[in-house]
């Protein structure tokens, strides 16, 4: 079963410096029926203007991914870290028992354009960092794991049995990824569009599977493309 979930039925905030659209309940957007899907909990889809950004905050008990699509976007945190995420690598903080972190866009001129992920893990641990590059040719055409319980494949780990895979797709480029029909799987169009499992989908639209078998990604045009594939929390 495939429930489609369309851009423009996300939650919005604009705050001048930040334009941000919601996927799931977060800060003054409130939607029972979009809290969250198994543990993905946040999908943020922000837009920083040049100079501007998050001021040091904590956070707990969650795994953060930063994903930048278009600009850069300056990490710092109480952990000692420090860096410039730029579109192709992959950020994670695990926030564990407590993390201060700020992050801002060090452009004087241009804006950054990320997502912002949040997951609920599956157990208690240290506050942690990590920061991974997966570069194009990796993603072009096909899905490559990028985040994974175990860290296989060169992904960066999380505290939660799931799995984000981005792909890249374009003309007659096309995939499947089987998977368990007993997990749950959320597609998130970063930008292009592009069709899953029959289902045409355009920037910002997600599509959320329940007890499908495989999922295949095909006719996209500058498609860039999130899967997570996620337990069923009890």
């Amino acid at each position: 079963m495939i429930t489609l979930r369309k851009a423009q039925d996300r939650g919005h905030a604009n705050h001048g410096w930040l334009d941000s659209w919601h996927s799931f309940s977060f800060a003054g957007y409130q939607d029972n029926n979009h809290v969250h899907f198994g543990p993905l909990r946040v999908i943020n889809e922000d837009r920083v203007a040049a100079g501007q950004g998050f001021g040091s905050h904590p956070h707990r008990d969650m795994e953060i991914i930063s994903y930048v699509l278009e600009g850069e976007l300056e990490h710092k945190d109480n952990m000692g870290n420090g860096s410039i995420i730029k579109p192709g690598n992959v950020q994670r903080m695990s926030a564990g028992t407590g993390v201060v972190h700020s992050e801002y866009n060090p452009s004087k001129t241009n804006g950054v354009h990320f997502l912002q992920i949040w997951i609920i893990p599956n157990k208690a641990a240290p506050a942690s960092y990590e920061e991974k590059t997966f570069p194009e040719e990796d993603k072009r055409g096909k899905l490559r794991l990028v985040a994974s319980e175990t860290g296989e494949n060169g992904s960066v780990t999380i505290n939660q049995d799931a799995k984000l895979y981005i792909g890249l797709f374009d003309g007659a480029e096309t995939t499947t990824l089987p998977v368990n029909p007993e997990r749950l799987v959320y597609v998130h169009v970063a930008r292009g569009s592009v069709t899953v499992n029959g289902q045409a989908l355009t920037t910002g639209d997600a599509a959320k599977l329940r007890a499908e078998s495989a999922v295949t990604l095909s006719q996209g045009t500058d498609a860039e493309v999130l899967v997570f594939d996620l337990p069923q929390l009890q």
